[in-house]
């Protein structure tokens, strides 16, 4: 077929966020970024919970919440406490490209954390999570490596202090690249919907949250360019895409937002010191509540952090990981529990950070005391006295109902300024000042962004908090298509000036 209605460009900028972006295209470093929201609409863009990338992105690509979906972060258990797996797909449900594909639109889909590319009437290139350079059709790959000479890049490494620069300058040739196949792409194969995402902005922000979020004039140089090659790409990719012809309109969204971050909440300390896990013994041992001790420690003073770093790293590094337990005493959630008490513990929280789940294995929790626990830990959370803590029923808030991967409760801490972490790290269940150089000083948000530019785009339109959800009901009844029946989201084209 021809041309829809509307030919759509959707650029992704991963924990993208005004709170940065608004700086920066004041100070006139973003000024394609500027122009689209001189032209257009702009409007806070409020995630999914948890705002995840992948129960996010998925969202965003359904229509449907993670109730509908089944999925609540990365992981999703895998057999007994303990075991989890990354989630594989979305499927059974559709994206909203696969019923442009059906219809007959030529779709192109750059990025978006897929494990593998799949056929489509149009291209796929996965990203994130793939474990191999395969794309479709299989001649794209060709097509990639002529345009920028190597095949498509891959996720950052893991953040190391002493290769900040290497990373830096990694993650901004990363942007650059995606944003040379996306144009080269968009000009060759004229697609009537485009999808790209830049994963990138979001590992940056979560290493180097402090030294974007100060005044414009005062961030490093290499993060200032990092944001130019960011605003530049997009206008690449706009630009190929608009060539194409026909009415066309630009979303930029991302799919949660970003802030500081000093704050850990360590939920499964909480529930050990409140008794709901139990460990064999004595369960926690000495080396790893030194460890925690001399981290936190070194975190006030400069030079025992710099002499901190090497341990971390050390630690850290999955090469050494039975060495690094042997001499720190374990960490993660999967080291402790082979020592946690199946039989007398209730709660654990794992695989989801944000969740707290019940234990299968304990042959005494009846579905009478699963509700009578469930309303102690959240009585008791809601009154912890040294942080905000909001506990969320997913029975509640969600829309659809397929829960079963899902917590027993879901928490917010601080309004997500404190962040809830699995592991064993600390010795304290609240950590306020915890080691910036171990996880790095920002962290995700609710509201991430969407600027709306194009044919039939109202500008200055004032438009509140949109939803991530209603996103793809919009870009379908933007291209004059209806959405399949038991997609939850809604359109909000109206409110930017589409009719349909």
């Amino acid at each position: 077929m021809g041309h829809p209605y509307r030919r759509f460009l959707v650029l992704g900028l991963d924990g993208g966020t005004f709170d940065l972006l608004d700086p920066l295209m004041a100070a006139g470093e973003l000024p394609f970024l500027k122009s689209l929201v001189h032209r257009g609409v702009r409007a806070p863009l409020r995630s999914v919970y948890p705002a995840k990338t992948i129960p996010a992105w998925y969202s965003f690509a359904t229509g449907k919440d993670p109730g509908e979906l089944g999925i609540f972060g990365f992981t999703e258990p895998d057999g007994g406490p303990g075991h989890s797996k990354l989630v594989q797909t979305f499927r059974p449900a559709e994206a909203f490209w696969d019923t442009l594909s059906r219809v007959g639109v030529k779709v192109g889909v750059l990025n978006f954390p897929f494990r593998t590319a799949y056929p489509i009437h149009g291209f796929v290139v996965p990203g994130m999570f793939t474990g191999t350079h395969d794309t479709y059709p299989v001649a794209l790959r060709n097509e990639i490596h002529e345009t920028i000479g190597e095949e498509y890049p891959r996720e950052l490494p893991a953040y190391k202090e002493a290769e900040r620069a290497q990373w830096i300058a990694e993650a901004t040739r990363a942007v650059e690249q995606r944003g040379k196949v996306a144009a080269t792409l968009a000009e060759r194969h004229k697609p009537g919907f485009l999808f790209a995402l830049f994963r990138e902005t979001d590992r940056l922000e979560h290493q180097h949250w402090t030294e974007m979020s100060q005044p414009v004039s005062e961030m490093p140089a290499d993060l200032l360019q990092f944001w130019r090659t960011v605003d530049r790409s997009c206008e690449q990719v706009d630009h190929a895409f608009r060539a194409g012809g026909g009415p066309a309109v630009t979303l930029v969204i991302s799919d949660h937002g970003h802030g500081p971050i000093q704050s850990d909440f360590l939920t499964n300390r909480w529930l050990a010191e409140e008794k709901f896990l139990v460990f064999r013994g004595r369960g926690d041992f000495g080396r790893r509540k030194l460890l925690g001790r001399l981290m936190l420690q070194g975190q006030k003073n400069r030079l025992a952090r710099r002499a901190m770093r090497p341990l971390v790293e050390f630690v850290r590094d999955g090469r050494r990981a039975q060495l690094a337990e042997w001499l720190g005493g374990g960490t993660s959630f999967e080291q402790f529990s082979k020592r946690i008490d199946w039989e007398r513990t209730v709660a654990f929280s794992y695989p989801v950070p944000e969740g707290i789940y019940f234990n299968p294995n304990n042959p005494h929790l009846t579905p009478e005391r699963r509700d009578a626990i469930r309303a102690q830990i959240r009585k008791r959370l809601e009154a912890y006295p040294d942080a905000h803590i909001e506990v969320m029923d997913p029975r509640t808030i969600y829309r659809g109902r397929n829960l079963s991967h899902a917590p027993a409760l879901l928490i917010r801490v601080d309004g997500m300024n404190t962040e809830p972490r699995m592991d064993f790290g600390y010795p304290d269940a609240l950590i306020r000042q915890r080691p910036d150089y171990f996880c790095g000083t920002g962290t995700h948000r609710m509201n991430g962004i969407l600027i709306a530019a194009g044919d039939d785009i109202r500008p200055d339109t004032t438009v509140s908090t949109l939803d991530l959800v209603d996103v793809a009901p919009t870009i379908l009844d933007g291209m004059g298509y209806d959405a399949p029946t038991g997609m939850g989201g809604h359109s909000f084209g109206r409110r930017l000036g589409l009719s349909g």
